[in-house]
């Protein structure tokens, strides 16, 4: 009988940290429960790229940033439309979606994750909308990230609560290490 993985380092991050045992969810030094509930997304994902949560001047910079790249290019429209008509689990059409965000540009890795973390509601949005059968939304520069993805999906601008819900939500689990799935596919394409 195998002892199973305890013990077991799968991998490493500087972003967080999960303590199971004790029951502590620490994101980029900061304890989620003490994050979470009073930060906001872009405040988190600041944190998470540049290592210190944003000064004001930072966070409206970044803010603003991350407003203006949420419009999604042709050719990820497409990919889009074409996962739609194949009925494409939600997954697989994210997974096909987002690298043509990117089509065209130089690599830059700040910069392709400005574009992934601005793009994703709009492309899960509309993904959905359109598979329902709805049509997509246009895209607003003036709601905070977790409105714009209530938005998007369905429709409608949300209430305070429920973009504070989300946002609470998308603050817990933007960074926990290693998931479980992340762990699964890691083992499913390791060589033995």
């Amino acid at each position: 009988m195998t002892e199973g993985l305890e013990g077991v380092v799968a991998t490493a991050t500087r972003l967080s940290d999960v303590d199971g045992e004790a029951g502590r969810l620490t994101i980029a030094g900061y304890a989620a429960e003490d994050l979470a509930p009073h930060a906001g997304f872009e405040d988190v994902a600041y944190l998470l790229l540049h290592g210190c949560l944003p000064a004001p001047a930072e966070r409206v910079r970044f803010t603003h940033d991350l407003a203006r790249r949420r419009a999604l290019p042709h050719a990820t429209m497409t990919v889009i439309r074409e996962a739609v008509a194949a009925k494409a689990m939600p997954m697989d059409a994210l997974r096909m979606a987002v690298p043509t965000l990117s089509l065209g540009r130089a690599e830059n890795p700040l910069d392709d994750a400005m574009t992934a973390i601005a793009s994703v509601p709009t492309i899960v949005g509309t993904y959905w909308r359109l598979l329902n059968g709805h049509d997509a939304v246009p895209v607003r520069q003036d709601l905070s990230h977790a409105a714009h993805y209530l938005h998007q999906v369905f429709g409608a601008e949300p209430s305070r609560e429920q973009a504070r819900g989300l946002e609470t939500y998308l603050n817990t689990v933007c960074d926990h290490g290693l998931n479980a799935s992340t762990f699964a596919a890691r083992v499913i394409v390791s060589p033995r």
